[in-house]
């Protein structure tokens, strides 16, 4: 760990996907494992490699143990925009934070990551060879090497135009792997019941890290769908409930949305799906309720909110009511009643689910939703002012001609509270 007030340089490798989510998530998980997002990079776009200072390799692990949008981490060793200044940058960092890794009872292997551009296996020994100077005193071993470096080269974000010559070059030492894993072994393709609208596996434990999720949370989704948001809570250890308004989809009933198969089988709920992954334990409930008349007692019972709201295209908006006066003194239904529903007005649906989140949260928690906006070109959406919620993080992703999808992230605030 660095000395107090001292942050070392890590170069994290990020994936080429979502590409508008990746800030908001790294800042996320940094200030929920302690630590705070420094850079000296201006901007980041669409570059795969991003330097960053972390006050110790413990919260770079934990980074990565959750990201979704890095590949990789590495302890920055070296950097340059040439192989000249790359070199120049190794000789002058200090030698007594290399020689434990460097050791003659050590073994390590040297890897070649490029970006945009293949290399011949003579070129990549080439860069190797060209390292000697370095104080390896070690065996080298490819098969399970104690340490592993990398030497990292950008080559620019234009395939059809890939330079002669790296943009960048980076060295650095191997420290962790992300998640991106999870993408593939949640993937909605294999879970056991499914919808229309089933969240992105991806998306699902981006939202999740946006809503800074940790074990024993309490997360709550309000329109919770077929569940695929609790999924990716559950799986970072909190607790999850969620209310819909549907019976069919509550009680996994009705018309199946899987290809090939007509009607839900006896089993196709949420919890099956908690279940599948070994996540059951963190099952508290899932209820037929109505967003627009929330029944809780007043008080704040969650750490965080995440939910996707159903916007009227795929999904119907819906709440309960009657446009009929209703007879005064019916107070009770019978068991079989199935309540009369209205259509429910985007706005007035946003409107109530902050309400709630206000009154609902803890302090500090956050709320994580998607809310579909136009956009003409050249415009930004508009974002109303709040007076408990304070909105840390707004990204947009952009689907055809003005239409896109913002994902926004209120925190539950009082005046005066730090951001």
């Amino acid at each position: 760990m660095a000395p107090p007030g001292i942050l070392n340089r890590y170069l994290l490798l990020m994936a080429q996907e979502h590409l508008e989510f990746r800030l908001p998530e790294i800042k996320s998980l940094l200030s929920l494992f302690g630590g705070q997002f420094i850079s000296s990079q201006e901007t980041y776009g669409k570059s795969p490699f991003w330097i960053l200072s972390i006050p110790s390799e413990d919260i770079a692990r934990n980074l990565m143990k959750r990201t979704v949008c890095a590949k990789s981490i590495f302890e920055l060793w070296g950097h340059g925009k040439c192989p000249e200044e790359l070199y120049s940058s190794l000789k002058n960092y200090p030698v007594e934070k290399m020689v434990p890794f460097l050791h003659s009872d050590s073994t390590y292997k040297i890897k070649i990551h490029t970006f945009n551009k293949t290399l011949t296996q003579e070129e990549k020994v080439k860069r190797i060879d060209a390292l000697e100077f370095l104080p390896f005193e070690g065996k080298v071993n490819l098969k399970k090497p104690q340490h592993v470096f990398s030497i990292l080269e950008d080559y620019g974000l234009d395939p059809n135009h890939i330079p002669e010559n790296p943009h960048n070059i980076y060295f650095g030492r191997w420290i962790a792997d992300g998640q991106r894993e999870l993408i593939e072994s949640y993937s909605v393709k294999k879970r056991h019941f499914i919808g229309n609208t089933s969240m992105d596996a991806g998306l699902s434990f981006i939202m999740a890290n946006h809503g800074k999720v940790k074990k024993n949370d309490i997360v709550f989704d309000p329109f919770v769908g077929t569940g695929g948001l609790l999924i990716a809570s559950a799986h970072f250890g909190a607790y999850v409930y969620g209310t819909d308004i549907d019976y069919n989809t509550v009680h996994g009933l009705g018309k199946a949305s899987r290809k090939n198969q007509k009607w839900r089988g006896p089993d196709e709920n949420i919890r099956a799906n908690l279940r599948q992954y070994g996540l059951e334990k963190y099952y508290l409930d899932v209820l037929v309720s109505d967003a627009s008349k929330p029944s809780w007692r007043k008080g704040t019972y969650f750490d965080a909110i995440i939910t996707d709201p159903p916007y009227g295209i795929r999904e119907s908006t819906r709440r309960t009511g009657s446009q009929k006066e209703i007879p005064k003194g019916i107070e009770k239904c019978p068991e079989s009643h199935v309540p009369v529903s209205l259509s429910y007005h985007l706005s007035d649906m946003f409107f109530d689910l902050l309400n709630f989140s206000a009154e609902t949260l803890v302090l500090g928690g956050r709320l994580v939703y998607w809310l579909p906006v136009y956009t003409p070109e050249g415009q930004k959406p508009r974002i109303h002012q709040y007076l408990v919620s304070l909105l840390t993080t707004t990204i947009m992703m952009s689907l055809l001609f003005h239409h896109s999808f913002c994902i926004y992230t209120p925190r539950r605030w009082y005046p005066g509270t730090p951001a």
